[in-house]
């Protein structure tokens, strides 16, 4: 029998966590960046993210690496290649071509009300310089609700606040507070996420991993209670089970559900439809 799992959210303790959709795709066994699964996620009202990468024209592509020869059938790099050198190509995983910023564009269109595509920015500000944010403000000025941008790079989100001040914005300050947590302990911890949080990005969701979200509660610091005072959304990245169609082990299952009671708004993984189907099958047994 066909699984019809849609992979959407969980809910716990009256609250609703959404699992996003891991770049475009549903299982670790899928294409990455999968057209299709975008479509199929605009129907169902999906949470989804997608990389993208600057091209020659200051234009974007839905890819991760900063070179053409890992992803695709392409070679050289992203940042000097044409889109139609890049409609060209052949993504690796999936034998399609790789999606371009104009196709988002255009997807977009036909999204269902709640569903929401991350577009997670692996280029700085320097790289990306005015043409390409330019491109992004010709092509999705109009699309507040629809996308949520997100980077590294805090000049690059706090230019796109200006640019595009309609569309939502994320941070992920992991990198930062994982090491503070190792070196300084949780008050500095708590103290660099408050300053980031009163940045100029006005953020409205914070990327964190999840075991520095669990890492950080074990030493008495609850991230996401923080997050949460000041007004923004946590997405804890990346979930995957190790064995999708076993569920979850004891052990997963004390770290997820350890993860679920500190009340994230989205989690982030590459097997969104199993993970719901192991969820159900923990909090009603036997069903």
């Amino acid at each position: 029998m066909m699984d019809t799992t849609p992979g959407l959210d969980l809910y716990h303790d009256g609250h609703r966590t959404r699992l996003k959709w891991h770049r475009l795709r549903l299982s670790l066994s899928a294409p990455l960046f999968s057209a299709e699964t975008m479509a199929k996620g605009f129907a169902v009202g999906a949470s989804m993210e997608l990389d993208l990468r600057v091209r020659a024209d200051g234009g974007f592509v839905v890819l991760h690496d900063k070179t053409l020869d890992g992803e695709t059938d392409g070679h050289g790099r992203v940042r000097e290649t044409a889109p139609e050198t890049l409609r060209g190509l052949v993504m690796k995983a999936g034998g399609t071509p790789p999606i371009l910023s104009e196709d988002l564009a255009r997807l977009l269109t036909t999204a269902h009300p709640d569903a929401l595509l991350q577009f997670d920015m692996k280029d700085d500000l320097a790289t990306i310089g005015e043409a390409g944010l330019a491109h992004l403000q010709a092509l999705f000025a109009d699309a507040a609700g629809a996308i949520i941008i997100s980077g590294g790079d805090l000049d690059l989100i706090a230019a796109l606040k200006t640019r595009l001040p309609r569309i939502a914005r994320g941070i992920d300050p992991t990198d930062t507070l994982v090491a503070l947590l190792a070196a300084e302990g949780p008050a500095a911890v708590e103290s660099a996420l408050e300053a980031n949080l009163a940045g100029p990005t006005e953020p409205d969701t914070v990327y964190l991993s999840w075991p520095l979200v669990l890492r950080a509660a074990e030493a008495g610091l609850d991230l996401i209670a923080i997050c949460h005072r000041h007004g923004c959304k946590v997405d804890a990245w990346t979930f995957n089970l190790a064995d999708p169609y076993a569920g979850f082990s004891d052990t997963e299952w004390a770290r997820f559900s350890a993860l679920m009671a500190l009340k994230p708004d989205q989690i982030t993984t590459d097997e969104a439809p199993a993970t719901e189907r192991a969820w159900r099958a923990r909090i009603t047994p036997g069903r």
